[in-house]
């Protein structure tokens, strides 16, 4: 029998405008959402925290007064919930990630595993944004990790390319970690392409034993991937900060729509839903 899939949401993302698009951002409309999600199948929450007050939504925030409120709010709404922090930054300084990992101590953390020229083009070649280098070296990484070690977060390391994938393999070589879990990100521009064919060779380089799952960036071609992922045993990821669209092409009204429709793709694939306590048992959780 196929191990039971894990379903995480990702709840508002980074800079997406509230004003444009349907994501929460208020401490009430994170666990709004969130119970949406739930309630459709989601156990694992991952978390970015914006900017509160008229026009700066679209802000982020590293307030950690913040980050307690939401993830109370998140769990008072979801008992039993996985919350999962965001930690990404640009540049060097990570003071206000580490801040709100000590303070909300969440059980998973996303880390960013390596660096990527951060890029995008319109139609007529023009950069969508300034050209941007996420930069993620290694002393940065080890960093964040021995912050989650302090506050017993597990990390989930966040794998834009396939040399992403291979350094976590070296980081557990190395000692730096034991058996993270592994997130192929696919769909960003510049970095791996959301194309169903790859993801059987990203498996091939991922540390042994390791779970893992795919988040997968864009419009239509996602939903091929996600039945790609659930087929290979792969654990499954959705949510607003990904996606604005349905299998069908329709644009989702909120996350639970999301969640959902995500849900059916696992059932079609023979997989049913981990509950909160079996996924904290996959994944080992304290």
């Amino acid at each position: 029998m196929p191990e039971k899939a894990i379903i995480t949401c990702a709840l508002t993302g980074v800079l997406t405008d509230p004003r444009a698009h349907p994501v929460p951002v208020t401490p009430a409309e994170l666990a709004s959402s969130a119970r949406e999600a739930w309630e459709a199948g989601a156990v694992c929450m991952h978390v970015h925290f914006r900017q509160q007050g008229a026009g700066r939504g679209h802000l982020p925030s590293w307030d950690p007064a913040l980050a307690v409120e939401v993830a109370e709010a998140i769990r008072e709404a979801c008992p039993g919930v996985i919350l999962n922090f965001t930690t990404g930054v640009v540049g060097r300084d990570q003071s206000g990630p580490m801040a709100c990992l000590r303070a909300g101590k969440p059980e998973i953390a996303a880390c960013n595993a390596g660096s990527l020229n951060y890029l995008k083009t319109r139609a007529d070649g023009a950069w969508a944004w300034p050209p941007m280098l996420f930069d993620n070296p290694v002393e940065k990484v080890a960093e964040i990790v021995a912050a989650m070690a302090e506050t017993g977060t597990k990390p989930e390391f966040e794998c834009f390319d396939t040399g992403i994938v291979r350094s976590v393999a070296m980081f557990v070589e190395n000692g730096m970690v034991a058996r993270p879990q592994v997130n192929f990100v696919m769909g960003v521009a510049s970095g791996m392409p959301a194309d169903p064919d790859l993801l059987p060779l990203l498996l091939k380089y991922r540390p042994e034993g390791c779970p893992w799952q795919a988040t997968v960036i864009g419009r239509a071609e996602v939903w091929d991937l996600h039945r790609s992922a659930a087929e290979l045993g792969g654990h499954l990821r959705t949510g607003l900060e990904d996606t604005f669209y349905l299998p069908d092409g329709a644009r989702a009204t909120g996350n639970g729509a999301l969640v959902a429709a995500l849900a059916r793709v696992a059932g079609e694939a023979g997989r049913s839903l981990a509950s909160a306590d079996e996924a904290r048992a996959i994944w080992g959780l304290a």
